[in-house]
């Protein structure tokens, strides 16, 4: 469903603040893939992740979707491929706008506008039915402005709203970094439960050994810009945070725990 093959990226190349943020990346999702990436500041988890969206263009390499090859694609030609969750709460929606105005936004994506009625009365009855999934009490406030909501609640209705069309392939970017420890482990069960339910292929990157350990069926570390560990299935289940520790330890050369991996 995803395929990464050999790609760079450099920023500031030729000068003194270069820095080679992908070093020929080369990683490939099959269908219904759901991967968790972790590494520290400045392994490339992100830059990757923009890569795949389409944020800024590589430099050398190909990025392929479902067989069809986006490299060259700008980011709003990636939208109907792609759904993604940020870190920051207050990005992925409209605020000033209503829950069901933000849902309707979303179902119509990639699709071109008429003069019709904005919501129907069928798609109302299915936004408050989706919403009721997410078990948050916000299917009776589906005209409530979505500047108003909580930061849980927000990523909660971004992670439906990025789901809704049922993308190729879905972007979780640290979503629960911004959220307290009670917040983080519900949007993660969420995110657990849309993924399965619609059977996504995944990409999730954290900064959280545990949270890398516990979601997904398989996880990559990234270092120096490079995927440095890939387990799945037997292996993973059985992976514990020192295992993992002990596995960077070797790959990065140093026995002391990178205190740049923010991990816990």
């Amino acid at each position: 469903m995803l395929e990464i093959k050999n790609v760079w990226k450099i920023f500031n190349a030729g000068t003194v603040n270069e820095k080679r943020a992908l070093r020929g990346v080369s990683l490939t999702l099959n269908d219904g893939d759901f991967v968790t990436v972790i590494g520290g500041n400045g392994a490339g988890k992100s830059t990757m992740l923009n890569a795949v969206a389409g944020v800024w263009p590589i430099d050398a390499g190909t990025i392929s979707i479902d067989g069809t090859d986006i490299t060259r694609l700008p980011e709003y030609k990636r939208a109907p491929f792609i759904g993604r969750v940020f870190q920051d709460p207050m990005m992925g929606t409209a605020p000033t706008m209503q829950i069901e105005e933000n849902l309707a936004l979303a179902a119509r994506r990639g699709q071109s506008r008429g003069l019709g009625w904005g919501i129907t009365k069928a798609e109302r009855a299915r936004y408050k039915e989706l919403l009721h999934g997410l078990d948050l009490g916000l299917e009776d406030r589906l005209t409530a402005k979505v500047g108003l909501l909580s930061g849980g609640q927000r990523q909660a209705l971004t992670l439906l709203m990025a789901s809704l069309k049922k993308p190729k392939l879905l972007l979780l970017d640290e979503h629960t970094a911004a959220l307290d420890p009670k917040t983080a482990a519900k949007v993660l069960a969420l995110s657990d439960q849309i993924v399965s339910e619609n059977h996504l292929t995944t990409m999730m990157v954290t900064h959280n050994m545990k949270d890398a350990i516990q979601h997904g069926n398989r996880l990559i570390m990234m270092y120096d810009g490079r995927i440095v560990i890939d387990v799945s299935g037997e292996e993973k289940k059985k992976l514990t945070v020192p295992d993992l520790l002990a596995l960077f330890s070797k790959v990065s050369g140093s026995d002391e725990a990178d205190d740049k991996l923010l991990l816990s």
